[in-house]
């Protein structure tokens, strides 16, 4: 009997290949990147506004919290306002009031037996005086001065002069600066004070204070020698009393004494 014939072997199964198998320049698709990051952003940023918008409006619905009350006693308003005809305080005692006006008015008297002087061309016949009169009378530099005092808003220069004896020259300047400008006549004043204590410019001591002034002085130079001339003695008193700077000089050719300039300064300080 003829023997069976032989049977073949079925195929093995196919296998998946590994991922790794897959060729090398095969494209892949990536993840965009940034996408969640922004959506997170958004999302925070949109609860940021809701959550400044719910509480401008609870805020917007409440009763307005009344202020604390003021720690310090006596710096609050007057509990019944002032009349609307009634000033702050009398023309006698405002001081605003007494220079707005003439302020020739305010000059201090002449001593008695004193003469008016119109020496040195000052221009003090009516008793105003120039700005260019005034800066040429006394400062070495008077182009500087002008233009150092018309930056500042001077407004006006009251002078009055007078004689006594055989030599004798007062002469007392009030320089008043814009209304209200309180810091030009200080700093004019300043000014004036730094250089007084140096021996080239001013009077080469520090000067003695002026009753009824804060910071006003007043001083003695040292006397000034020439030959074929007398000698020459000087005294000055500078003082400030709200915008106008007040100047007194006096000259002779005998020694001043303390009393005479101090008397004067505090005299027209009480005029102001």
């Amino acid at each position: 009997m003829p023997a069976p014939p032989a049977q073949a072997e079925p195929p093995a199964p196919a296998v998946p290949a590994p991922a790794s198998a897959v060729p090398a320049d095969v494209p892949v698709r990536r993840r965009p990147r940034g996408r969640t990051t922004l959506i997170i952003a958004a999302a925070a940023l949109l609860g940021i506004s809701a959550g400044v918008a719910v509480g401008y409006g609870i805020q917007a619905e409440r009763e307005p919290t009344p202020l604390a009350a003021l720690s310090q006693p006596g710096i609050g308003y007057p509990a019944k306002p002032a009349a609307a005809d009634r000033a702050p305080l009398p023309a006698a005692q405002d001081r605003r009031v007494r220079t707005d006006g003439d302020l020739r008015k305010l000059l201090v008297d002449r001593p008695k037996g004193a003469k008016k002087s119109f020496a040195d061309g000052l221009g003090l016949d009516d008793g105003w005086e120039p700005i260019d009169e005034y800066v040429q009378g006394y400062y070495d530099d008077p182009q500087y001065m002008f233009e150092t005092l018309a930056a500042a808003d001077l407004r006006r220069v009251a002078s009055a002069s007078w004689t006594q004896g055989k030599y004798r020259e007062t002469t007392v300047e009030l320089i008043q600066f814009r209304s209200g400008d309180m810091l030009g006549a200080a700093d004019h004043f300043s000014e004036q004070m730094m250089y007084m204590p140096e021996d080239a410019l001013g009077a080469d001591n520090v000067g003695d204070p002026i009753k009824g002034s804060r910071e006003g002085r007043y001083f003695l130079y040292p006397v000034e020698r020439e030959a074929g001339y007398l000698p020459s003695y000087r005294a000055r008193a500078l003082a400030v009393r709200g915008d106008i700077a007040l100047d007194i000089n006096i000259f002779d050719t005998v020694p001043i004494s303390k009393k005479d300039i101090r008397t004067l300064a505090e005299r027209q300080l009480e005029r102001l």
